[in-house]
């Protein structure tokens, strides 16, 4: 007998739609309070779920929804970061 495995679901900060998790990027910010996107999933610290397109990042950023979830100030400089990481990853 085969258990059915449910599919983790996380929302998006940029669209509000809830996908499977393998579908998004996880931003992490980590115990030292370093904020980063988490390609692989496995980074230490609190995370939350942005799609793979920078339109959804964009959004996020601009409704401050990062900072909600962090709960702390974020530099631009971070968000720049993470822009050009998203691009990265999709090459």
């Amino acid at each position: 007998m085969n258990k059915v495995r449910k599919t983790p679901l996380r929302k998006c900060l940029g669209c509000g739609e809830m996908k499977p998790k393998q579908e998004l990027i996880r931003a992490v910010r980590s115990p030292e309070g370093e904020i980063s996107l988490d390609l692989t999933g496995k980074k230490n610290g609190r995370g939350a779920y942005i799609c793979r397109n920078s339109d959804c990042l964009k959004n996020a950023i601009k409704a401050k929804r990062f900072e909600r979830a962090f709960g702390c100030e974020i530099d631009k400089q971070v968000y720049d970061n993470m822009l050009a990481e998203l691009e990265e990853s999709k090459e």
